[in-house]
């Protein structure tokens, strides 16, 4: 089992900005970022496929949130920028043994994709509001 240490998130105003960090104890092919509010299913936001170091962004964060890596560290970034108040939420990051074959599975519908993933982090709260 892989285990992840979160780092980051806290409060914000809308516009803002927060970087999430997550360190991994092993290698893991598939690592991802989720997100959770009270009464609600964890939903996928990002995916990367490390080994092609790609990646999918759930369409209710595109172009604003950005998944990325460091191999050396073996480290997961979400860099979130012009956050919104419905982005509110505790936010976990997963591992996973994968596929290129898993990845493009999962990317179908990425807000379910939780099921896959077997290792999680502690959660890290965000919260966005003026």
């Amino acid at each position: 089992r892989v285990q992840l240490q979160q780092s980051g998130g806290g409060s914000v105003q809308p516009g803002g900005s927060l970087t999430l960090v997550c360190t991994a104890t092993d290698y893991a092919d598939c690592m991802g970022w989720f997100r959770q509010v009270p009464g609600k299913e964890r939903e996928g936001i990002a995916i990367l496929y490390r080994p092609n170091d790609v990646s999918n962004i759930d369409d209710s964060v595109k172009g604003r949130f950005t998944i990325s890596q460091d191999n050396a560290k073996n480290t997961l970034y979400l860099q979130m920028n012009s956050l919104k108040r419905e982005d509110t939420a505790m936010y976990y990051c997963a591992a996973e043994q994968c596929t290129l074959r898993d990845y493009d599975g999962l990317i179908r519908d990425l807000g379910r994709a939780s099921g896959f993933f077997h290792d999680w982090g502690q959660g890290t709260q965000v919260t966005v509001s003026s």
